[in-house]
């Protein structure tokens, strides 16, 4: 019998190393990469045409807007561009700007908002500690200039600002620090749930991918170990018996035509996932029809069933079906013994199935890729049951499945 293997879905390369997928790293590296220049440009023109409109209303209490003035103003806008490379910086120096723009007595106006969108990008970006020191700092100059250094820096004849304006003027930056962080979390959360159902697409992908694996390898491999064992007879009996040669390939084009349209069913689900089978799953019903496969295998199995029977669950009935089929393909592949005994109890919310040979072990691969076993505990464990694999006294190999069930109906 085959020895148990354990199959692993290992996931995708970036959820093992515990960070983002690939694409996304690629994405969010092109993002810094980007120059914002649409966005950049509509900030600049406001703050050059909103200063000029302002200046108008402070002419004689702040310096006029000269060239010098204006190049100041551009000074934000320009690193501006940089914020998605560098957002830390990009605060820190439109901060200073702003603060040598004011310290020169120039008017007030938009100006502050080059600051206000270097600060949001800094946060959302996760440079918090930068943007917080920026606005601090930002605010501490601006009291030092207002309340202390105004009598030496222009414009002459200036006065002290008021305490109150000041104040206003601190909580308005504290809103916008705060409606930052909101954003920044929002956009935190927004990513987690987006990796978190990147993550389970992916799960579900590789889950499909092996339960796919699983159920051709239970289709094919029964098929293809009958073909193999009637090939081998027909091979034998070609020139001394051409009767039972012709009976072997008999049963190999119908063993092979059963094989084909199982495997079409389990394509077909996958071409349109969404539409009913065209034949019903497998189950428990059609023990008949294994039983004659391992016949004409050469191989006599005997079926008993206790307990009262009910219909099953498509799911429980199939997983039953392909470990009994699994079971006895095992028995056709490794077993020196031509009998094989099948016991199906019923039993209220169980099902248990027991599968015994008489061996002795062959030793052979007969071609199997020693997934069988493993695929067997995997459609167990997927219903919440167990199942067993040990060798008997004498050299045979007992499979025990325990399947919960919960009965459709009762006869």
């Amino acid at each position: 019998m085959e020895e148990p293997r354990t199959l692993t879905c290992p996931g995708p390369p970036w959820a093992r190393a515990g960070g983002p997928p690939p694409l996304r790293l690629w994405e969010e590296r092109r993002a810094a990469a980007r120059v914002p220049w649409p966005s950049t440009l509509l900030v600049a023109l406001f703050v050059l045409v909103g200063t000029g409109f302002a200046a108008r209303s402070q002419t004689g209490t702040r310096e006029s807007l000269d060239a010098l003035g204006r190049v100041l103003l551009l000074v934000g806008p320009a690193l501006l561009l940089l914020r998605n490379r560098w957002p830390g910086a990009v605060v820190v120096g439109t901060a200073a700007s702003t603060t040598v723009y004011l310290a020169a007595g120039y008017p007030y106006g938009p100006v502050f908002l080059v600051l206000v969108v270097a600060t949001f990008s800094a946060v959302s970006s996760g440079h918090r500690r930068a943007a917080w020191w920026a606005v601090g700092g930002f605010w501490a100059a601006h009291l030092v200039l207002a309340h202390w250094l105004y009598a030496y820096l222009p414009p002459r004849g200036d006065t002290a600002a008021s305490w109150g304006q000041d104040l206003g003027t601190g909580a308005w930056f504290v809103a916008v620090l705060a409606t930052a962080e909101v954003v920044r979390a929002r956009r935190q959360e927004w990513a987690r749930a987006q990796a978190e159902r990147a993550a389970a697409a992916e799960r579900r992908a590789a889950e499909e991918r092996l339960r796919i694996a699983r159920e051709l390898h239970d289709v094919l491999a029964h098929s293809i170990s009958v073909i193999n064992v009637q090939a081998g007879v027909g091979l034998a009996l070609l020139d001394d018996d051409p009767e039972q040669a012709r009976t072997a390939l008999t049963t190999i084009k119908a063993a092979s035509k059963e094989a084909l349209g199982e495997v079409r069913q389990v394509l077909a689900g996958l071409r349109a996932p969404g539409d009913a089978p065209r034949t019903p799953a497998p189950g428990l019903d059609r023990m008949s029809e294994l039983v004659d496969q391992a016949a004409s295998a050469g191989l006599d199995v005997t079926v008993t069933t206790e307990g009262t029977s009910y219909a099953l669950p498509p799911g429980t009935d199939l997983a039953a079906f392909r470990i009994v089929q699994e079971a006895l393909t095992n028995v056709v592949r490794h077993s020196g013994s031509r009998t094989a005994r099948v016991r199906i109890s019923y039993a209220p919310g169980r099902l248990a199935l027991g599968i015994d040979d008489d061996g002795p072990a062959t030793g052979s691969e007969a071609g199997g890729s020693g997934n069988g076993l493993a695929g067997m505990r995997e459609r167990a464990a997927a219903l919440g049951g167990t199942i067993e694999a040990v060798p008997l006294e004498g050299g045979g190999f007992a499979v025990r499945a325990d399947l919960p069930v919960q009965p459709r109906e009762t006869p």
